[in-house]
């Protein structure tokens, strides 16, 4: 099974954090994530989420950290999602692909159904 490279964003503004949470007609209906998206062949990682996060919320960010990747296979998918914490810059957000978002406290998000390969990464964020 081909491994999907692809980026995410944990997005913090005024020290909350945004989660988003996929539409029912994307893979993985209604889960929570940290938005982003495939890797182009010719780009890299960190142009990668700035470019994903502006087509999908319309909003800019700056990237201040890189965490550890994390592989997860799903049962008819296998990733490899590549994490950023990244601070919100400007725009008004647009949800293109999503069907809700929350801006939460770091505790807060504990509370959301997370698509399995994010919870590595909000783990590790969670104990920065």
């Amino acid at each position: 099974m081909k491994t999907i490279l692809v980026t995410c964003a944990i997005i913090i503004k005024d020290e909350k954090i945004f989660a988003f949470q996929r539409s029912e007609t994307m893979k993985l209906p209604l889960k929570w994530e940290f938005a982003g998206g495939k890797i182009e062949s010719n780009e890299s990682e960190i142009e990668c989420i700035k470019r994903e996060i502006k087509e999908e919320l319309n909003i800019n960010i700056q990237v201040t950290q890189r965490l550890t990747p994390v592989t997860h296979e799903y049962p008819d998918f296998k990733i490899k999602l590549i994490p950023f914490v990244a601070n919100y810059i400007k725009g008004d957000l647009i949800l293109r692909e999503h069907a809700n978002f929350i801006l939460a406290k770091k505790e807060e998000l504990l509370d959301l159904d997370w698509a399995e390969a994010d919870i590595p990464i909000l783990n590790e964020f969670l104990l920065l």
